[in-house]
């Protein structure tokens, strides 16, 4: 079983709608061929890294804000730096009655950094539903949750919070991507593929969306069209490590098993120390233990 790109894998920040929120970058997934042996458990399901403060907090969010004030802005620099600090900081502040919204935010995020995925997404979520805030930063925060869940490995409700952050931003191409992953870890690639299609109508040049598509494609059998996608994004970035992961898949399927060990090795040439380096050096092991295994 060869393992690409389709299920949460690593985390990173980057910028939505104007609010800095986590954003699934690199996925896993798993594609049969008959080439490979069986895969031992460990394999099959790889690399869902632990949460940890340096590659899965959400960092503090530019305009729109759920709030504003020195004690806000305060709190959330403590994320990165002393997440145990932050929570101590938002609790004194809850229980001034003064912390209202901005307190209750930071503390989520503060709980998320310290690896409590599923306590901080409901926090999330009641805050996104209940909050007076613009449309946008409401959106931000769902997706916050959306993400917390994908890291306490509940998809489903992952799928729930993006749909409800698309319906107050609906063109937001990222929100569209982070809903994709999450109903490509349930299996459902059709509903996956109509949201990248989108994303990518909105943002044609982004690569890991192309790369994302091209798994997606793949798990539904369509791996002509699937290696289009990983072309055009390696068009645009030759050494961009998921493109090249997935490229490597694709080779295998078609029997092509030299090609498949020169993407997977450019791959970890591109990012040695990523996620994605890990999974291309599973497969060039699978790659070796398949022929000694038949």
């Amino acid at each position: 079983m060869l393992l690409g790109v389709s299920a949460v894998a690593s985390l990173s920040a980057i910028a939505v709608g104007g609010l800095l929120l986590v954003h699934s970058t690199t996925l896993t997934e798993a594609a049969e061929t008959h080439a490979m042996p069986p895969a031992p458990p460990e394999a099959q399901a790889p690399a869902v890294p632990s949460p940890s403060v340096d590659d899965s907090l959400p960092l503090p969010p530019e305009p729109p804000r759920l709030t504003e004030g020195p004690e806000y802005e305060t709190c959330l620099n403590l994320l990165r730096a002393d997440p145990d600090d932050a929570i101590a900081m938002a609790e004194a502040w809850e229980q001034r009655g003064t912390g209202g919204e901005g307190a209750r935010h930071c503390m989520a995020l503060a709980m998320l950094a310290l690896g409590e995925p599923g306590r901080a997404a409901e926090r999330l979520e009641r805050l996104a539903a209940t909050s007076p805030a613009s449309a946008l930063a409401r959106a931000a925060v769902y997706a916050q949750a959306s993400q917390a869940w994908t890291m306490a490995n509940q998809p489903g409700r992952a799928y729930a919070a993006s749909t409800l952050a698309l319906m107050l931003s609906p063109e937001d191409a990222a929100l569209l991507v982070d809903r994709a992953l999450a109903a490509a870890s349930l299996g459902r690639y059709g509903e996956a593929l109509l949201d990248l299609d989108h994303a990518l109508t909105l943002e044609p040049g982004r690569t890991d969306t192309l790369v994302f598509r091209a798994a997606a494609l793949r798990h539904l059998e369509r791996q002509a069209e699937a290696m289009r996608d990983v072309e055009a994004a390696l068009k645009l970035d030759p050494e961009q490590a998921e493109a090249l992961l997935e490229r490597g898949i694709l080779k295998q399927l078609k029997g092509d098993t030299i090609g498949a060990r020169a993407d997977w090795e450019r791959a970890i040439d591109s990012a040695p120390d990523s996620a994605t380096a890990d999974l291309a050096r599973q497969n060039l092991a699978l790659n070796e233990a398949g022929p000694r295994r038949r």
